[in-house]
């Protein structure tokens, strides 16, 4: 196998390019990216002899559909979101399957063009969008009537780690955190569907509590469109609750809430001295570097998916659970491992031809459970499920 990692000098990409590495079967990696400055930072988590840099404006849908050309089996998006377009582009036009982690909204009318030109491209296929849509997708199959759905994600700061005002720590893009607090939410509660607006993601009434074993309670915040994804698995019309939820320590909420009402995450531009700074540019630039970790301090991925129903005109109830910790020895977040090796993992199944269909394809639908969680586990990454039956 020959594997180009678009981003592979960002956190995610380093998890990939070190998953990649230690595969059998992958005889190449090429490690792309426009600032190769990082390179000599990771050589001691990745094989040198295995993998290769270059340098790729992922601007130019050009210069990705040529790289895409050198005889590439796979290649795995880790770009910043608003390339992903250019990059499935690319690789429609150059005929190589793609796999990408950031939700497909804005490449889902790629799917003709992609069936017509014989690729398979993989969206939502890390973390959460990812793993998540990876379980649904199982576990709706294990009732005969589903009728809830509720997914819970979140990655923070282990306990000894919280030392700022607002418990958690950046692993990932903090302006796009910033970001998911200003999308709506999509529910159904008692039958009945409900969008929650960005403005009220905080609100006192839209959050809840859940205890995960071993942390304690988390805090469950709104968090995107549950509905599109019951929708997807043919199971909303049976659906009596449904969510998505994102989870923090407690006292997320309780900090983020006036601060929206008064503005601090709008993107309209300020006259600040005669500069225009937007209060959302504002906090990205003084709060992110605030919010570093340090090569002692872990972080946490908890992740937990419940579903209700019936089976055999039983009630039946499944949880399933994982959680992830920083590796301090490579230094690797949790964060990153669970949506680089993810990508790493379904990049290789589809070079194998376990995953085949073409077009835009899903997680949930497309991802075969049984071998991805085999592969998930070999990685020390394990989901435990819990099945009750009313007596």
């Amino acid at each position: 196998m020959k594997i180009a990692v678009l981003g592979g000098l960002g956190l995610q990409g380093k998890a990939a390019l070190a998953d990649l590495s230690k595969s059998e079967t992958v005889e190449e990696v090429i490690c792309a990216d426009v600032n190769l400055d990082a390179w000599e930072k990771i050589k001691g988590i990745i094989d040198k002899k295995k993998v290769s840099p270059l340098k790729v404006d992922a601007s130019s849908k050009d210069a990705l559909a040529f790289l895409l050309r050198q005889d590439v089996d796979v290649v795995i998006d880790l770009l910043p979101v608003g390339l992903m377009p250019i990059a499935f582009e690319a690789a429609i036009e150059a005929g190589v399957p793609l796999v990408g982690t950031n939700y497909g909204h804005s490449v889902r009318h790629l799917n003709r063009r992609a069936v017509t030109a014989g690729v398979s491209l993989m969206p939502e296929c890390g973390l959460d969008p990812g793993i998540d849509l990876i379980i649904c997708g199982h576990g709706v199959k294990q009732f005969d009537e589903v009728q809830s759905l509720n997914c819970y994600c979140g990655g923070f700061p282990e306990r000894k780690a919280c030392d700022n005002p607002l418990g958690y720590k950046v692993t990932w893009n903090w302006d796009l955190v910033l970001r998911t607090q200003k999308r709506e939410s999509v529910f159904i509660k008692d039958g009945h569907r409900l969008t929650v607006p960005a403005a009220e993601q905080h609100d006192t009434e839209m959050i809840h509590k859940l205890d995960f074993p071993g942390l304690g309670q988390l805090e469950a915040v709104p968090n995107g469109d549950a509905v599109f994804y019951t929708d997807l698995l043919d199971v909303t019309d049976t659906i009596r609750d449904t969510g998505r939820y994102a989870l923090r320590w407690p006292g997320w909420c309780a900090f983020w809430r006036p601060l929206k009402r008064l503005g601090f995450l709008s993107d309209i531009a300020l006259d600040v001295n005669g500069s225009a700074v937007s209060p959302h540019q504002f906090l990205v630039r003084l709060i992110e570097p605030q919010i570093q970790y340090r090569e002692d301090e872990k972080d946490i991925v908890a992740m937990c998916n419940v579903f209700e129903g019936v089976k055999e005109k039983r009630k039946k109830r499944i949880v399933s659970r994982l959680l992830i910790e920083r590796d301090l020895e490579t230094g690797l977040f949790a964060m990153n491992m669970g949506v680089g090796y993810t990508a790493s993992i379904v990049a290789q199944m589809i070079c194998r031809g376990e995953i085949n269909r073409k077009g835009i394809l899903s997680p949930a639908l497309d991802v075969p459970y049984e071998p991805f969680m085999k592969e998930l586990s070999k990685r020390g990454i394990l989901v435990e499920e819990e099945v009750d039956y009313e007596v």
